[in-house]
Protein backbone atom coordinates (compact mmCIF):
# COMPACT_ATOMS: atom_id res chain seq x y z
CA UNK A 1 0.00 0.00 0.00
CA UNK A 2 2.89 2.83 0.61
CA UNK A 3 4.76 1.52 -2.11
CA UNK A 4 1.43 2.26 -4.41
CA UNK A 5 0.84 5.21 -2.65
CA UNK A 6 4.18 6.34 -3.13
CA UNK A 7 4.21 5.74 -7.26
CA UNK A 8 1.23 7.86 -7.52
CA UNK A 9 2.90 10.78 -5.80
CA UNK A 10 5.32 10.35 -7.75
CA UNK A 11 3.54 10.04 -10.69
CA UNK A 12 1.61 13.16 -9.67
CA UNK A 13 4.54 15.66 -9.34
CA UNK A 14 6.21 14.08 -12.33
CA UNK A 15 2.86 15.35 -14.09
CA UNK A 16 2.67 18.53 -12.26
CA UNK A 17 6.30 19.13 -13.45
CA UNK A 18 5.55 18.47 -17.03
CA UNK A 19 2.25 20.33 -17.16
CA UNK A 20 4.22 23.87 -15.31
CA UNK A 21 7.16 23.54 -17.88
CA UNK A 22 4.52 23.68 -20.44
CA UNK A 23 2.61 26.36 -18.97
CA UNK A 24 5.92 28.22 -18.55
CA UNK A 25 7.09 27.81 -22.44
CA UNK A 26 3.78 28.92 -24.20
CA UNK A 27 3.06 31.82 -25.25
CA UNK A 28 0.95 34.44 -23.58
CA UNK A 29 -2.37 35.22 -25.69
CA UNK A 30 -3.45 38.45 -26.48
CA UNK A 31 -5.72 40.85 -27.92
CA UNK A 32 -5.31 43.53 -30.84
CA UNK A 33 -7.63 45.67 -31.97
CA UNK A 34 -7.73 47.21 -35.33
CA UNK A 35 -10.42 49.27 -37.26
CA UNK A 36 -10.72 48.10 -41.35
CA UNK A 37 -10.67 49.34 -43.89
CA UNK A 38 -7.69 51.88 -43.75
CA UNK A 39 -5.68 51.06 -46.69
CA UNK A 40 -2.55 50.64 -46.56
CA UNK A 41 -2.40 50.02 -42.83
CA UNK A 42 -5.04 47.71 -42.28
CA UNK A 43 -7.86 46.27 -44.28
CA UNK A 44 -9.00 42.41 -45.47
CA UNK A 45 -7.96 40.84 -49.17
CA UNK A 46 -10.43 39.48 -51.15
CA UNK A 47 -10.14 36.21 -49.90
CA UNK A 48 -11.66 38.11 -46.34
CA UNK A 49 -7.68 37.79 -44.83
CA UNK A 50 -6.82 40.77 -42.49
CA UNK A 51 -3.68 42.46 -43.51
CA UNK A 52 -1.49 45.45 -43.98
CA UNK A 53 1.24 47.32 -42.51
CA UNK A 54 -0.21 47.48 -39.33
CA UNK A 55 -0.72 43.98 -39.15
CA UNK A 56 2.28 42.62 -40.22
CA UNK A 57 4.52 45.04 -37.95
CA UNK A 58 1.99 43.61 -35.30
CA UNK A 59 2.23 40.58 -36.16
CA UNK A 60 6.25 40.61 -36.06
CA UNK A 61 6.11 42.23 -32.90
CA UNK A 62 4.47 39.75 -31.27
CA UNK A 63 6.51 37.00 -33.02
CA UNK A 64 9.65 39.22 -30.83
CA UNK A 65 7.55 39.59 -27.43
CA UNK A 66 6.83 35.89 -27.56
CA UNK A 67 3.10 36.85 -27.98
CA UNK A 68 0.24 34.95 -28.96
CA UNK A 69 -1.81 37.61 -30.87
CA UNK A 70 -5.41 37.40 -32.46
CA UNK A 71 -6.75 40.66 -34.01
CA UNK A 72 -10.33 42.19 -33.42
CA UNK A 73 -11.50 44.13 -35.59
CA UNK A 74 -13.82 47.28 -33.84
CA UNK A 75 -15.11 50.25 -35.34
CA UNK A 76 -13.26 53.02 -34.59
CA UNK A 77 -15.51 54.88 -32.28
CA UNK A 78 -15.77 52.35 -30.11
CA UNK A 79 -12.36 50.95 -30.23
CA UNK A 80 -11.18 53.28 -27.35
CA UNK A 81 -13.99 52.29 -24.77
CA UNK A 82 -13.73 48.40 -25.57
CA UNK A 83 -9.72 48.78 -24.73
CA UNK A 84 -11.25 50.66 -21.21
CA UNK A 85 -14.07 47.51 -21.00
CA UNK A 86 -10.89 45.11 -21.58
CA UNK A 87 -12.53 43.38 -24.66
CA UNK A 88 -8.73 43.66 -26.03
CA UNK A 89 -5.49 44.37 -24.72
CA UNK A 90 -4.01 46.99 -26.59
CA UNK A 91 -4.92 49.09 -30.34
CA UNK A 92 -2.79 48.63 -33.33
CA UNK A 93 -5.11 50.99 -36.29
CA UNK A 94 -3.12 53.97 -37.08
CA UNK A 95 -3.81 56.19 -33.64
CA UNK A 96 -2.12 58.96 -33.87
CA UNK A 97 -0.04 59.98 -30.46
CA UNK A 98 -1.76 63.06 -29.06
CA UNK A 99 -1.80 64.97 -25.52
CA UNK A 100 -5.28 64.27 -25.26
CA UNK A 101 -5.14 60.90 -25.94
CA UNK A 102 -2.05 60.67 -23.33
CA UNK A 103 -4.36 61.67 -20.75
CA UNK A 104 -6.80 58.51 -20.78
CA UNK A 105 -3.69 55.81 -22.72
CA UNK A 106 -0.35 54.50 -22.35
CA UNK A 107 0.99 54.47 -25.88
CA UNK A 108 4.41 52.33 -27.67
CA UNK A 109 7.01 54.25 -28.66
CA UNK A 110 5.81 55.36 -32.28
CA UNK A 111 6.30 52.99 -34.69
CA UNK A 112 5.51 55.52 -38.01
CA UNK A 113 4.94 59.15 -39.05
CA UNK A 114 2.52 60.10 -41.53
CA UNK A 115 1.60 63.18 -42.80
CA UNK A 116 -2.31 64.48 -43.32
CA UNK A 117 -2.90 65.71 -46.96
CA UNK A 118 -5.28 67.38 -49.01
CA UNK A 119 -7.22 64.74 -51.98
CA UNK A 120 -9.11 66.68 -54.66
CA UNK A 121 -10.44 66.03 -58.13
CA UNK A 122 -7.91 66.75 -60.90
CA UNK A 123 -10.39 69.36 -62.24
CA UNK A 124 -10.86 70.94 -58.96
CA UNK A 125 -10.93 74.86 -58.83
CA UNK A 126 -9.50 75.24 -55.10
CA UNK A 127 -6.59 76.72 -54.78
CA UNK A 128 -6.26 78.00 -51.49
CA UNK A 129 -6.14 75.12 -48.91
CA UNK A 130 -5.98 77.37 -45.57
CA UNK A 131 -8.38 80.55 -46.41
CA UNK A 132 -11.59 81.47 -47.98
CA UNK A 133 -11.65 79.20 -50.73
CA UNK A 134 -12.98 76.17 -48.37
CA UNK A 135 -16.10 78.15 -47.55
CA UNK A 136 -18.95 76.43 -48.48
CA UNK A 137 -17.00 73.10 -50.17
CA UNK A 138 -17.92 69.68 -49.35
CA UNK A 139 -14.65 68.32 -47.15
CA UNK A 140 -14.78 64.64 -46.33
CA UNK A 141 -13.06 63.10 -43.16
CA UNK A 142 -12.69 59.95 -41.43
CA UNK A 143 -15.16 60.68 -38.17
CA UNK A 144 -13.28 60.89 -34.75
CA UNK A 145 -9.95 60.95 -36.27
CA UNK A 146 -7.14 63.96 -35.72
CA UNK A 147 -8.32 65.09 -39.60
CA UNK A 148 -11.40 65.35 -38.55
CA UNK A 149 -10.52 67.28 -35.47
CA UNK A 150 -8.09 69.96 -37.34
CA UNK A 151 -10.32 70.55 -40.19
CA UNK A 152 -13.84 70.59 -38.09
CA UNK A 153 -11.75 73.27 -35.71
CA UNK A 154 -10.05 75.08 -38.74
CA UNK A 155 -13.25 75.18 -41.22
CA UNK A 156 -16.14 74.11 -39.75
CA UNK A 157 -17.76 77.23 -39.54
CA UNK A 158 -17.02 77.76 -42.85
CA UNK A 159 -16.69 74.37 -44.63
CA UNK A 160 -19.34 71.96 -45.43
CA UNK A 161 -17.54 69.36 -43.05
CA UNK A 162 -18.77 65.09 -44.34
CA UNK A 163 -18.12 62.54 -41.72
CA UNK A 164 -17.43 58.81 -42.82
CA UNK A 165 -17.01 55.67 -40.97
CA UNK A 166 -13.57 54.54 -43.79
CA UNK A 167 -11.80 55.67 -45.90
CA UNK A 168 -13.79 53.35 -49.04
CA UNK A 169 -16.62 55.54 -48.09
CA UNK A 170 -15.21 58.74 -49.07
CA UNK A 171 -14.11 57.30 -52.42
CA UNK A 172 -17.33 56.33 -52.88
CA UNK A 173 -19.19 59.73 -52.48
CA UNK A 174 -15.96 61.39 -54.10
CA UNK A 175 -15.92 59.31 -57.51
CA UNK A 176 -20.26 60.20 -57.23
CA UNK A 177 -19.13 63.92 -57.34
CA UNK A 178 -20.65 64.42 -53.30
CA UNK A 179 -17.45 66.14 -52.42
CA UNK A 180 -14.84 68.42 -52.99
CA UNK A 181 -12.22 67.33 -51.20
CA UNK A 182 -10.80 65.01 -48.20
CA UNK A 183 -8.40 65.13 -45.96
CA UNK A 184 -6.47 62.09 -44.94
CA UNK A 185 -3.51 60.13 -43.56
CA UNK A 186 -1.14 60.27 -46.89
CA UNK A 187 -0.87 56.63 -47.40
CA UNK A 188 -4.80 56.38 -46.97
CA UNK A 189 -5.37 58.93 -49.49
CA UNK A 190 -2.73 57.52 -52.09
CA UNK A 191 -4.17 54.05 -51.52
CA UNK A 192 -7.42 54.77 -51.60
CA UNK A 193 -7.97 57.57 -54.00
CA UNK A 194 -4.72 58.01 -56.17
CA UNK A 195 -3.33 54.34 -56.48
CA UNK A 196 -7.21 53.82 -57.77
CA UNK A 197 -7.73 56.08 -59.93
CA UNK A 198 -6.36 59.45 -62.27
CA UNK A 199 -9.24 61.55 -61.23
CA UNK A 200 -7.51 62.73 -58.07
CA UNK A 201 -4.67 64.47 -57.01
CA UNK A 202 -3.01 65.41 -54.21
CA UNK A 203 -2.56 69.04 -53.20
CA UNK A 204 -1.77 71.95 -51.01
CA UNK A 205 0.12 71.27 -48.13
CA UNK A 206 1.12 67.96 -46.52
CA UNK A 207 0.73 68.58 -42.80
CA UNK A 208 2.47 67.47 -39.51
CA UNK A 209 1.84 70.82 -37.39
CA UNK A 210 0.57 71.58 -35.25
CA UNK A 211 1.50 68.98 -32.75
CA UNK A 212 -1.42 69.65 -30.97
CA UNK A 213 -3.56 67.89 -34.00
CA UNK A 214 -1.01 66.01 -35.88
CA UNK A 215 0.85 64.42 -32.58
CA UNK A 216 3.94 62.44 -32.83
CA UNK A 217 3.47 59.54 -34.98
CA UNK A 218 1.49 56.21 -34.49
CA UNK A 219 1.85 54.25 -31.41
CA UNK A 220 0.35 51.30 -29.59
CA UNK A 221 -2.24 51.98 -27.34
CA UNK A 222 -3.15 50.19 -24.32
CA UNK A 223 -4.56 51.06 -20.42
CA UNK A 224 -2.59 53.42 -18.58
CA UNK A 225 -1.68 50.26 -15.99
CA UNK A 226 -0.37 48.43 -18.54
CA UNK A 227 2.91 49.35 -18.19
CA UNK A 228 4.98 45.56 -18.46
CA UNK A 229 3.07 45.08 -21.80
CA UNK A 230 3.97 48.19 -23.31
CA UNK A 231 7.63 47.83 -22.56
CA UNK A 232 7.59 44.24 -24.57
CA UNK A 233 6.21 45.61 -27.21
CA UNK A 234 8.77 49.22 -27.24
CA UNK A 235 11.51 46.27 -26.99
CA UNK A 236 10.30 44.51 -29.58
CA UNK A 237 10.01 47.33 -32.11
CA UNK A 238 13.48 48.19 -31.17
CA UNK A 239 14.59 44.53 -32.08
CA UNK A 240 13.02 44.37 -35.52
CA UNK A 241 14.48 47.60 -36.28
CA UNK A 242 17.90 46.32 -35.47
CA UNK A 243 17.20 43.32 -37.45
CA UNK A 244 15.75 45.07 -41.08
CA UNK A 245 12.12 43.26 -40.40
CA UNK A 246 10.76 46.88 -39.77
CA UNK A 247 12.74 47.72 -43.06
CA UNK A 248 11.08 44.57 -45.19
CA UNK A 249 7.46 45.55 -44.07
CA UNK A 250 8.12 49.24 -44.18
CA UNK A 251 8.87 48.87 -48.56
CA UNK A 252 6.30 46.18 -48.92
CA UNK A 253 3.47 48.71 -48.39
CA UNK A 254 5.24 51.99 -49.19
CA UNK A 255 8.07 51.58 -51.46
CA UNK A 256 8.26 54.84 -53.60
CA UNK A 257 5.97 57.10 -51.36
CA UNK A 258 8.92 56.82 -48.71
CA UNK A 259 9.49 60.33 -49.37
CA UNK A 260 5.82 61.12 -48.00
CA UNK A 261 5.55 58.72 -45.09
CA UNK A 262 8.59 59.09 -42.80
CA UNK A 263 9.72 56.21 -40.75
CA UNK A 264 9.77 56.70 -37.15
CA UNK A 265 12.99 57.53 -35.81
Amino acid sequence: MHTRFTALALAAVLGTGALMAQTAGAAESIRIATNVPYKPMEYTTPAGDLTGFDIELGNALCAEADLKCSWVQQSWNGIIPGLMARKYDAIMSSMTITEDRKRVLRFSEPYIVVPSGWFVPVDTTLADYDGDDLAGKRIAVQRGTVQDQYVTDQFGSRAKIKRYTNADDIAVDMSAGRLDAAFLDFPTGQSTLLDESDKYKNAGPVLTEPKKYFGTGFGIAFRRNQTDLAKRFNAALAAVKDDGTYDKIYDKYFGDAADESEKAK
